[in-house]
């Protein structure tokens, strides 16, 4: 994949000298219910691009939230597929990873009034 200029680098790149953030981490965040397809390999090579030119991380990270839909060959052909893309992810996550902390914040929010 290139790392060529684009508006959306440019506003990395002015986000990054103003200080705004101090560094990149993109992920790609599929549900592994079904084949990918060129929207998905458009957000992948977008994410990925610009983790890498501007040195940060990229992750893929699976949203296994809805386990009726989903298949565990979903999950390779999808890992599968951004390796082929070029796009070597630097971690692999799963939503459900987080269900309890989600679960936490819900029970804060509803007590807070929220």
């Amino acid at each position: 994949m290139e790392n060529t200029s684009n508006y959306l680098f440019d506003i990395i790149e002015g986000d990054l000298s103003e200080g705004k953030v101090e560094k990149i981490h993109t992920r790609f965040p599929p549900e592994p219910n079904g084949c990918l397809h060129i929207g998905s390999a458009k957000a992948i090579c977008i994410n990925y691009s610009a983790a890498k030119k501007f040195g940060g991380k990229f992750n893929l990270r699976y949203d296994d939230t809805n386990h009726s839909k989903e298949d565990d060959s979903y999950v390779k052909s999808i890992y599968e597929d951004l390796l082929w893309l070029g796009a070597v992810p630097d971690g692999v996550f799963y939503g459900s990873d987080y269900f309890e902390k989600c679960y936490e914040y819900a029970v804060l929010l509803i007590k807070k009034g929220l």
